[in-house]
């Protein structure tokens, strides 16, 4: 593959990198660049976190090596799980697993534990150094990417640590490339500051959309993106063919309106990324059966309320189903971990 071709599969499917130029750079020094995700173990996983892991896949067919960081640590600090380390635990094996069920070459990603990354003296000195060249109102603006209101984050002093600590995981893990969906775009952005001071290498951020609430009417932040702590309002890996349907019955949708309409959205970064076409059944009489081949035809018609609401919902059901099909099948031949963070979930909430 040309190197166009594989600057064009990193490209796809984000909302900007950081920079292209630099990204073209590193392409031409390098056979196998490297990048890296990080993941909290925080639960049952929904369709929004789909899109970095099919980015995943795409920077594999790059040629890309891909490191996911298991980021246990960072779930304690966030209390996820009950920071609980052996509920953590769990949920990073099933977080593992969700990677295999979704057609990602598991034998060629570099699993990493941030707990083997802490245990070094070196990690704490670079952690240390991050600080030293970070002023605390720098850091402050950086913490949501923890997903958290302020209010939450000034109860526990902890908090504070944890964008120095992603900041510290890129330059431990020495990769030219950081994931994440928009919402982690100001530690990436503040990794790049840093490594200016700290004549360290300087991260390409690869920043991807957010897939909003099927509630949201609001400009997407990340308090309106989709969130496995609202099921009602998210799409989890896991629903059954009805607990999809109910939900994307009720997803706000309204005639004609193509902004923050989270129906549409699901079309944009999940249905036509991975499927390229959206296949929606009418009756003959609404106009018969219509095959819709890009985000934008499918806009048009929309906008010009050429395609009833009702009618989209059931093609994006049946896209969405087919999708999460193979999910569900790997999940019950190897339901062990999955099960194991249900109990884990189920008990956190009584």
């Amino acid at each position: 593959m040309d190197m166009e071709k594989r600057i064009e599969l990193v490209k796809r499917n984000t909302i900007e990198v950081v920079t292209e130029e630099e990204l073209r750079s590193i392409f031409s020094e390098k056979d196998e660049p490297s990048a890296y995700i990080g993941f909290e173990p925080s639960g049952l996983m929904h369709l929004g976190q789909f899109i970095c892991i099919n980015k995943v896949k795409e920077l594999q067919m790059a040629g890309v090596k891909v490191t996911v960081l298991l980021a246990d640590w960072h779930a304690f600090i966030n209390d996820k799980l009950g920071s609980d380390f052996s509920n953590i635990e769990v949920g990073a094996k099933y977080l593992m697993d969700v990677f295999k069920a979704s057609g990602v070459d598991t034998e060629r990603i570099n699993f990493r534990w941030a707990s083997e990354l802490v245990d070094g003296k070196k990690y704490w000195e670079t952690l240390l150094r991050v600080c030293k060249f970070s002023s605390l109102s720098r850091m402050r603006r950086a913490l949501d990417i923890m997903g958290r209101e302020m209010h939450e984050i000034d109860i526990d002093f902890s908090k504070y640590i944890y964008p120095a600590m992603q900041v510290t995981d890129i330059f431990e893990l020495e990769v030219d490339m950081a994931l994440g969906g928009m919402d982690q775009r100001k530690a990436h952005m503040l990794a790049r500051d840093v490594a200016e001071k700290l004549k360290l290498k300087k991260p390409i951020g690869l920043h991807t959309p957010l897939l909003s609430s099927l509630k949201s009417a609001s400009k997407m932040d990340y308090t309106t993106k989709m969130s496995k702590s609202k099921p009602e309002e998210s799409i989890l890996l896991h629903d059954k063919d009805f607990e999809l349907s109910q939900k994307i019955k009720k997803a706000f949708c309204p005639a004609g309106e193509v902004e923050g309409n989270p129906v549409l959205d699901l079309c944009r970064y999940i249905i036509f990324p991975l499927k390229g076409e959206l296949f929606i059944k009418r009756k003959v009489e609404h106009g018969g059966d219509l095959t819709i081949r890009s985000y934008q035809e499918l806009v048009n018609l929309y906008s010009a309320e050429k395609l009833h609401p009702a009618d989209l919902k059931k093609g994006v059901r049946d896209a969405v189903n087919s999708i999460l099909q193979p999910i569900r099948d790997y999940f019950k031949a190897h339901p062990h971990n999955y099960e194991r963070l249900k109990m884990i979930v189920k008990r956190l909430k009584t």
